[in-house]
């Protein structure tokens, strides 16, 4: 298993690639043929609050799949423990999925009342696959610098049922993962609920 560390806003000590080290190992014994792990550490400074905070993040790579944790704490080793007792957790889930496989939910188990309380609205579904050009918007006023940064992320994908999607969810901990649905041919989305309880969304 190949292990990457990297760090911003601080260095990364030998001490603690020892310690990561020494825990890491856990890893191989419950992933099925991990390719690698990735951990970033990035120290945070809330100076006019309650000072510097650590924050890691952990990335298994199997696969086809994609297992992630991430926590922050006062200092690495602590955060890397949280982040590591979380991926580990979500790695015996893989592992206890692998042997006793359960069956699919279907969409047709969930009613369209479950979205009623929901603000969303969906995207064209030929701009989500790319055939049209989304519309421009109007020009604003120039307000100067935002605080608001919007990121975006292309993934290759491939059909998938409900079921495998809310697997891919659980492995990376979102509260929600876009899927191309296996059932419907379409792009959908599935969510957390309260409690255990999901929901799916898909476009027309």
């Amino acid at each position: 298993m190949e292990v990457n560390i990297t760090a911003r806003n601080l260095t990364v000590s030998d001490r603690f690639r020892e310690y990561v080290a020494d825990r890491t190992h856990k890893v191989e014994q419950l992933a099925h043929k991990v390719q690698a792990l990735e951990i970033k550490v990035t120290r945070h400074d809330h100076s006019r609050n309650s000072g510097p905070e650590d924050q890691v993040e952990l990335t298994v790579f199997e696969p086809g799949h994609v297992i992630r944790a991430e926590a922050h704490a006062g200092d690495k080793f602590a955060a890397f423990d949280i982040a590591f007792g979380k991926l580990s957790e979500r790695l015996r889930r893989a592992a206890d999925r692998r042997k006793h496989h359960h069956g699919s939910i279907g969409t047709s188990e969930l009613s369209a009342h479950d979205f009623a309380e929901l603000d969303i609205r969906p995207a064209d579904s030929d701009v989500l696959l790319g055939k049209v050009t989304p519309p421009q918007a109007e020009a604003t006023p120039d307000m100067g610098e935002s605080p608001v940064v919007i990121r975006r992320k292309e993934f290759e994908t491939k059909p998938m049922t409900v079921d495998d999607a809310l697997y891919h969810m659980e492995l990376i901990g979102h509260d929600f993962y876009l899927f191309h649905d296996s059932d419907t041919d379409k792009p959908s989305v599935v969510y957390r609920r309260k409690g255990w309880n999901y929901g799916v969304i898909t476009l027309k």
